[in-house]
């Protein structure tokens, strides 16, 4: 197709390659930048060897690209904190009983239940100045102030690693943290933090002081917790303070998106800095100056929006668009999009693991290339009508680009998306715009007035509508599995869709009719691998849970009233493709095939004859004598899981021990999965 003649977009593509990669190789940085420096110096060769025997023009092409994918091997080996020697984990190991750990506070981050949560750059280790991020947990307290950003403190606990989930198939902060760059995390109160003074500050710093500033200047306007957080999530880009009941509605209606400051709000905002600075065009040399101006603005309100993920990459793509548009350079949208993936990816390569970023971009390049083919389906007499059906084919097209993302991360489809974006996005312009105007107001001092109240009432309108969207449950399908496998091949089904459409030909209708065949084939894969049986006994703090695979279904036994709806069992089920049976009590005997697991509760009951018991499960604290049992039943392993004592827990495992009989603990190990 023309799109891959773009060169741009070929290396592009090629630098993707190298960063997926270098994920799955394990290249040391001086093996990556060798590798690197060897292509690249047998392209230059290659250049000058065959730059005019075009018959052989290829072979340069093909070192080319070559050269790109080990480029893009390299920029993501060096790009890895840990493989820079001044990072702090080559000191953690060092005498960590007296470790003195220095850091500055980056960013703020979502509370959970129990801790707010910062990201932190470590700058010291005891007198070893080093680099670094790590998460930081302060726990929660009535006195407790937020920390402010750019401030220093100074503690003697100790990092300790990220764990990964115990249970199968949960969701792994630690690898979503990874892709941060954060290994390691502290655990603190406000006790174990000592403030040092600081008078150097950064632009993070000086951006959180400025949000500060605003809210306290929206203060007067007496706007509830749910207006001021929808304002600080729509136009300053903080969402660390909405309700989850306000976000869940959002995502439910598949609306998320108007509340992460990302390529909607910033092409919004590009357009309205346009319109205003528009008279600076009558001046010599006037739209240089103009798109100088307008290049600055953006990326200030990047930082003070918080220069996250997404807002980074949306004020990229538009400060190209804004170059190409005001200083009239020919320009293509499919161009601007690799070019800016470009920057980014040289910038901070695990952007591309970014869920954000990977919907940002399919979003776009889906709505750029089906849009027009939906927009001339229908032509409308009136312009308000023409409006709503440009909305309506540009919220549809979106959709092609990001339901395959969605459905692997999310596994829901919120079907009255179409409504969600009917209503809100042709006002959107105008919500900003006021939003903006209301701010400006309030920084110059001005009482609340008409316009600031109308504005809360437009929030007020906004958190109901969405809320309703959300309550009609019948139209969010939930819980569908969905693998990378099938994303591929749904990508792949789509692009032949695409391409049958402008090419019409025999040979790409034979490609879209077996990427349809493929499509179906990956659903009959999905059925096939859920038919294996397990018997899974899972980590639960302080309660028991097991579950038993048959087939495509899962049957759960637990102390829990609904088991079959717990966020472990339901994760479990929804990646496996398991349709979930309503829970059950638990019973001391199960038996899979030909073996046999015996459940000891807090009865402590174990006295069986003529069974051969091959794995046994304590839970609830029994008390017993386990070398007794052992004795006794001469079990093959022994499992507790996590509604145990510590204590007891501690004394089975020296007691296995000694009886060289195979111990596991779900909240060391993770759970203890029986394939039968």
């Amino acid at each position: 197709m023309k799109l891959l003649h773009f060169s741009i977009i070929r290396f592009t593509i090629c630098l993707i390659i190298g960063i997926i990669l270098s994920k799955t190789l394990s290249i040391s940085v001086f093996y990556s930048f060798f590798i690197t420096v060897c292509f690249t110096a047998l392209t230059v060769f290659l250049y000058f060897i065959f730059k005019k025997k075009n018959n052989y023009l290829y072979i340069f092409g093909i070192t080319c690209y070559l050269t790109f994918i080990a480029f893009g091997l390299f920029i993501s080996t060096s790009n890895e904190d840990l493989n820079k020697t001044n990072h702090f984990s080559n000191y953690t190991s060092r005498d960590t009983a007296s470790t003195t750990i220095t850091f500055r506070v980056r960013e703020l981050l979502k509370p959970n239940a129990f801790s707010k949560r910062y990201y932190v750059d470590i700058l010291k280790l005891n007198n070893n100045t080093v680099i670094g991020k790590a998460l930081l947990n302060v726990k929660k307290d009535s006195v407790q102030t937020q920390l402010p950003i750019d401030a220093i403190y100074t503690t003697a606990l100790p990092l300790v690693d990220v764990k990964k989930p115990l249970n199968p198939d949960q969701f792994s902060y630690k690898d979503y943290l990874e892709k941060q760059q954060v290994h390691y995390q502290l655990y603190a109160d406000h006790t174990n933090l000592l403030q040092l003074q600081n008078k150097t500050h950064t632009l993070f710093g000086y951006a959180a002081k400025l949000r500060n500033h605003i809210n306290s200047k929206l203060n007067p306007y007496q706007y509830t917790n749910d207006q001021l957080s929808i304002i600080n999530a729509l136009i300053l880009g903080q969402r660390q303070n909405i309700t989850k009941e306000v976000y869940d509605n959002y995502t439910n209606a598949g609306a998320i998106h108007i509340l992460a400051v990302s390529g909607l709000h910033v092409g919004i905002i590009l357009l309205i800095l346009n319109l205003v600075f528009k008279p600076i065009e009558r001046l010599k040399n006037g739209k240089f100056y103009k798109t100088l101006i307008l290049v600055i603005l953006l990326w200030t309100y990047a930082l003070i929006a918080g220069g996250s993920a997404s807002i980074i990459r949306a004020t990229t793509m538009f400060s190209i668009v804004a170059i190409g548009i005001n200083l009239k350079r020919p320009t293509n949208i499919y161009n601007t999009l690799a070019v800016s993936v470009f920057i980014l990816l040289l910038i901070k390569p695990n952007f591309l693991f970014d869920v954000g970023f990977q919907l940002s971009y399919a979003a776009v390049i889906a709505i750029v290339s089906f849009q027009p083919i939906l927009e001339k389906l229908w032509t409308p007499k009136y312009k308000i009508v023409t409006l709503l059906w440009q909305t309506l084919t540009v919220t549809v097209s979106a959709q092609f680009g990001i339901i395959p993302i969605s459905l692997y991360y999310f596994h829901q489809f919120p079907s009255l998306f179409w409504l969600s974006n009917l209503i809100v996005i042709p006002f959107l312009s105008i919500i900003l715009g006021l939003g903006l105007l209301v701010i400006t107001l309030a920084l110059f001092g001005l009482p609340k007035t008409l316009l600031s109240d109308a504005f809360g009432m437009v929030i007020n309108w906004m958190n109901s509508f969405f809320g309703w969207i959300s309550s009609q449950e019948d139209f969010l399908i939930i819980h569908i599995p969905f693998t990378v496998a099938q994303v591929i091949v749904s990508y792949i089904f789509i692009f032949c869709l695409y391409a049958l459409y402008h090419n019409k030909n025999y040979r790409w209708l034979q490609l879209t009719l077996i990427s349809v065949l493929a499509l179906q084939l990956s659903y009959t894969i999905v059925q096939f691998n859920s038919k294996s049986n397990q018997f899974i006994v899972f980590h639960k703090s302080r309660n028991t849970l097991l579950g038993k695979k048959h087939n495509n279904q899962l049957a759960t036994f637990s102390t829990l009233k609904t088991a079959e709806t717990n966020a472990i069992i339901r994760s479990y089920a929804v990646k496996n493709a398991l349709q979930t049976m309503p829970s059950k009590p638990i019973t001391n005997l199960y038996k899979l095939n030909n073996k046999h697991l015996l459940v000891v509760d807090s009865l402590a009951v174990f006295n069986l004859k003529g069974i051969t018991v091959d794995y046994v499960v304590l839970t609830q604290s029994p008390k017993l004598n386990l070398t007794r049992l052992i004795d006794s039943l001469k079990p093959k392993v022994i499992i507790a899981d996590g509604n145990n004592y510590r204590s007891y827990v501690n004394r089975w495992e020296a007691t296995c021990l000694k009886q060289k009989l195979p111990f596991y603990h779900t909240g060391q190990t993770g759970a203890y999965i029986i394939n039968y």
